[in-house]
């Protein structure tokens, strides 16, 4: 069902493939004696035709829509990308998808390639890749081939003219926690940002949430992640009092290393947000500092019965990305009903108001390309997570 492509190297596949030969006879019958027939008239012989060797690649499929997962398979990102492949495929299995193929392409050795591999085999739809640099080397070589990026990035800034991410998106996480914040009589926000692409994206995900929801910025500092810098950063917020919520913009290390430091200050009784990251971090719950936080992220209900199916299948624990791998199959497997074989996927059914189902909960695509999420909100306590606030079933306008 799923097959993984390598450059020079052999392929695996889950696909089996089966054919039949059909065997005729047939019975004589009597006939009336006939004249002996005039002598035959001899020709050149031809040359025997010559039959070539079996052209490298895929099988010819006429069945089946052809769909490449093109993530790192080995490498600092491998174990990511293995879960995410190996997923892929455990969806297929499950949906007993019959209309696509999954042929996994590594682009560990070079994403370019690994997607000019997989044009020149016919696929017609690419899931991955996983990181934003891989996307942007990837974008317009499926544009210039008419296949659409279905990929698992959460950098918002590669999404668009051809190119959906369904990563993990900071700034949904952020709007989501403040709103919840707000309905609960929370008003005036600081935030302790991270310097870098992600730190000013969170950034301008709480200023525009706080806005959004009627509440006020009062505060908010930059560190470089260095011990240093990060408490330079909440010194300055500490003598800036006055907010109800602090925001964490960063990793659960970070919000463990900073939350005893804010809880000193003189608005030590404030709120701390944090963001989807913590949820990968469960020595969050055991820093005192962080009891009663709150963050915003995907539920785990969904992931913990496909984990459990992954572990008995491949005898490992996956990776919390590897749902990315097994929500975009089964987006595939919906939309491979309308997908006539041989030609363009149809896209435009990416764009529906209604959205897909995944073990992640709800998502749709917006115009941007960025899948907006159905998320919940968890509370740290001292045994772990507690929702405060379910996900949404899903979108209501």
């Amino acid at each position: 069902m799923a097959e993984q492509s390598h450059p020079r190297q052999a392929r695996w596949s889950f696909l089996a493939l089966a054919a039949s030969l059909a065997l005729g006879g047939c019975i004589p019958r009597s006939e009336p004696r006939q004249p002996p027939p005039p002598p035959p008239v001899q020709v050149p012989q031809e040359e025997p035709e010559t039959v070539l060797p079996p052209t490298p690649g895929l099988p010819q499929d006429e069945t089946r829509n052809r769909v490449a997962v093109l993530v790192p398979l080995s490498g600092e990102n491998g174990g990511v990308g293995r879960s995410i492949a190996n997923a892929a495929n455990l969806a297929l299995l499950d949906t007993g998808g019959e209309r696509i193929r999954i042929t996994v392409y590594d682009t560990a050795g070079g994403a370019a390639a690994a997607a000019n591999e997989a044009i020149a085999e016919g696929n017609g739809l690419f899931l991955g890749p996983l990181l934003a640099e891989h996307v942007s080397e990837v974008a317009p070589i499926a544009r210039g081939a008419g296949v659409p990026v279905i990929a698992f990035s959460n950098d918002v800034g590669v999404a668009g003219n051809g190119v959906y991410i369904m990563g993990f998106n900071p700034g949904q996480s952020i709007d989501r926690v403040v709103e919840h914040a707000r309905s609960q009589g929370v008003e005036r926000f600081a935030g302790l940002i991270p310097d870098g692409v992600y730190g000013r994206r969170a950034s301008q995900a709480l200023i525009a949430a706080v806005e959004r929801t009627g509440g006020r910025m009062v505060a908010m500092q930059t560190y470089d992640r260095s011990p240093t810098s990060l408490r330079a950063a909440v010194t300055r917020l500490n003598a800036q009092s006055g907010y109800d919520a602090m925001l964490i913009a960063d990793n659960g290390r970070i919000a463990i290393a900073a939350a005893p430091m804010i809880r000193s200050g003189p608005s030590g009784q404030a709120r701390i947000l944090g963001t989807e990251l913590w949820r990968a971090e469960p020595a969050v719950s055991k820093e005192p500092a962080l009891r009663g936080a709150w963050f915003a992220t995907v539920s785990d209900t969904m992931f913990d019965q496909m984990r459990t199916r992954y572990r008995a299948r491949y005898n490992l624990t996956p990776y919390r990305l590897g749902s990315l791998g097994y929500d975009a199959v089964l987006l595939a497997v919906r939309i491979a009903g309308d997908w006539r074989i041989g030609r363009p996927f149809p896209v435009n059914q990416l764009r529906s108001e209604e959205g897909f189902m995944g073990v992640d909960g709800a998502f749709r695509f917006g115009a941007d390309g960025v899948a907006e999420r159905s998320l919940e909100v968890l509370e740290v306590t001292e045994n772990g997570f507690t929702v405060v606030s379910p996900a949404p079933k899903g979108f209501e306008d």
